[in-house]
């Protein structure tokens, strides 16, 4: 379970960072496999793959945000968030300075996946090269340690 303390100093972080748009990210994994959406060929960054992740709306704290995310983007409902993978910033496709804020997640059932905003998706396993970019592969590794405990 995600301390809500934790919640509410990465956002003030971020803040006098000068972020101005929060992401949430959540690593679904099933049985040694972790969740990956495809964007559209035509959308900002198209065709690579990445987390179930999405804008924090405002008024909304990261724990809500992320799974209201993650049932947007992929139909599955979070049934608790496990763990804080870290965070990476990025300028959004309309030009926001950006952090991503990564959790572990367990889903009440990993399928069906329904696709709302992605062209497909895939379970892929954990040990392999994932198809996503160098600041999700940092996830992914914090997220191999934190499994190698």
């Amino acid at each position: 379970m995600i301390d809500s303390a934790l919640l509410e100093r990465l956002t003030k972080e971020a803040e006098a960072d000068g972020v101005v748009q929060l992401v949430v990210g959540a690593v679904v994994e099933d049985d040694g496999k972790v969740l990956l959406l495809k964007r559209p060929a035509d959308d900002f960054m198209g065709g690579i793959f990445e987390l179930p992740s999405g804008k924090v709306e405002p008024g909304e704290d990261l724990k809500t945000a992320l799974a209201r995310e993650v049932e947007e983007e992929t139909g599955l409902t979070v049934a608790v968030a496990t763990a804080y993978l870290g965070s990476f910033d990025y300028t959004s496709g309309s030009g926001k300075k950006s952090r991503q804020f990564n959790f572990v997640v367990t889903v009440d059932a990993p399928e069906p996946v329904v696709l709302q905003e992605h062209d497909e998706y895939q379970w892929a396993p954990i040990e392999d090269e994932l198809p996503v970019t160098d600041a999700v592969k940092k996830v992914f590794g914090a997220y191999r340690e934190l499994q190698a405990g």
